[in-house]
């Protein structure tokens, strides 16, 4: 137990920003948690994981593939970024501007996912990103239904990863 949260089943995954460990999160390997992440406790990040983003800084070009989570940051590669969630914050959005020429916005398939991310790419484009939303027609997205990013097989992320970076 932490600040009485009770972590056992969990992957704990680190959090590093200008190469620094700042926070932690943590993702329910059971599938059977109501809360599918658990985030360190405010109050013990060093910087709040939600004025950040996740991914591996020294790996990013001028394109970059912005998901919700590191587990899919984890299947699309070092290209990839991630703003805890959908909700993204002022500083993760000036964050993405400033460090990104082109952003291609990969979120889940359920409608609110949907709604933030066409509403991520048009905040990007006022601040003169070349944004994106990723939305794959036939059977990719057919097999992608209720799922995410994550959730891919490999073979098909490398593909789509592929498409985005040409």
């Amino acid at each position: 137990l932490l600040d009485k949260i009770d972590f056992r089943f969990r992957l704990i995954i680190p959090i590093i920003w200008d190469n620094q460990q700042v926070s932690f999160t943590t993702r329910d390997v059971t599938d059977k948690s109501e809360l599918r992440y658990i985030t360190c406790p405010k109050d013990r990040e060093i910087i709040e994981h939600k004025h950040i983003l996740y991914g591996i800084q020294e790996n990013w070009k001028s394109t970059g593939i912005c998901c919700e989570g590191p587990t899919d940051c984890w299947r699309m590669g070092t290209s990839s970024f991630a703003c805890f969630g959908i909700k993204y914050t002022n500083e993760q959005l000036r964050k993405i501007a400033k460090g990104f020429k082109r952003v291609a916005v990969f979120f889940d398939t359920d409608p609110q996912a949907d709604i933030q991310a066409k509403k991520l790419v048009a905040d990007l484009r006022f601040r003169g990103v070349d944004a994106f939303q990723v939305i794959w027609k036939g059977g990719l997205l057919e097999a992608m239904q209720g799922t995410d990013p994550g959730s891919l097989k490999q073979e098909d992320a490398d593909y789509i990863v592929k498409q985005i970076m040409k």
